[in-house]
């Protein structure tokens, strides 16, 4: 059986054996495997393209630094749970529906991301270049997302309890960079 989502042709890091396309360039290592978890989840809930959601599944997965974002507790939990629920019911409603945003520009044509996602991957890397750190992180990301309301990370935060906004402004001061 064919994967839905475009095998992405590049570069592999040969630390880790991660797949890299150009839509990956920019991404330090840690953010390479997020994208890496992130296609591997899309494929398994039989999904055409990566989503947001997908993304700040994997973040969570991988980015410590993203979970202390987030928070602990109850609120992690729920979000989780909501994440999880996604292939049993809770997203089913976008299966087949492309993920775009009204709000905020996309980056159209980068394979096997919707486009809303493709563009937060883009501002994720040019927040990285505005703080000087040269490679996107994951807390980068998680800024790009929580600053469009159409994407469906945020509708997922937004369920478990977490303000975006709010998400964002921690995320854009000082002492959270």
């Amino acid at each position: 059986m064919q994967p839905r989502i475009p095998r992405q042709q590049g570069r592999e890091l040969p630390e880790q054996g991660v797949p890299r396309s150009d839509a990956d360039a920019g991404l330090g290592p840690g953010l390479a495997a997020v994208v890496a978890g992130a296609r591997r989840r899309a494929v398994r809930d039989g999904d055409r393209q990566i989503d947001t959601a997908h993304l700040l599944h994997s973040l969570l997965e991988h980015d410590t630094e993203v979970r202390a974002a987030l928070g602990e507790g109850p609120v992690m939990a729920r979000l989780l749970g909501y994440l999880v629920q996604r292939s049993i019911g809770y997203g089913l409603r976008w299966q087949g529906a492309v993920e775009e945003s009204g709000g905020v520009p996309v980056v159209a044509g980068v394979a096997g991301f919707s486009p809303l996602a493709a563009g937060c991957m883009e501002r994720a890397r040019e927040r990285a270049a505005r703080k000087g750190t040269g490679t996107a992180s994951g807390t980068d990301l998680l800024a790009a997302i929580a600053a469009d309301p159409q994407a469906r990370a945020v509708e997922v935060l937004g369920r478990a309890g977490i303000d975006a906004g709010e998400l964002l402004t921690r995320l854009e001061t000082p002492s959270s960079r």
